[in-house]
């Protein structure tokens, strides 16, 4: 398993996060093959990283409702 290097990572909130601190889920747009999705509300927790393609294949999914909802 390959290590990826988090420190300088520059975190964005979704714009589907709500304002009052609850379901917030923030991504870095700083690597060109992966997407890392880390709780906003934990931010030296766990991230989870993902191929950036399967990643843009979801968002596309949850643009079109294709995921329910």
């Amino acid at each position: 398993m390959r290590s990826i290097n988090l420190s300088a990572a520059t975190w964005r909130k979704s714009s589907y996060s709500n304002s009052d601190g609850g379901a917030c889920v923030e991504v870095s747009d700083d690597f060109h093959a992966v997407v890392p999705v880390r709780d906003s509300k934990v931010p030296h927790g766990p991230v989870l990283v993902f191929p950036a393609a399967g990643w843009t294949s979801f968002v596309g999914a949850l643009r079109d409702g294709q995921l329910g909802g």
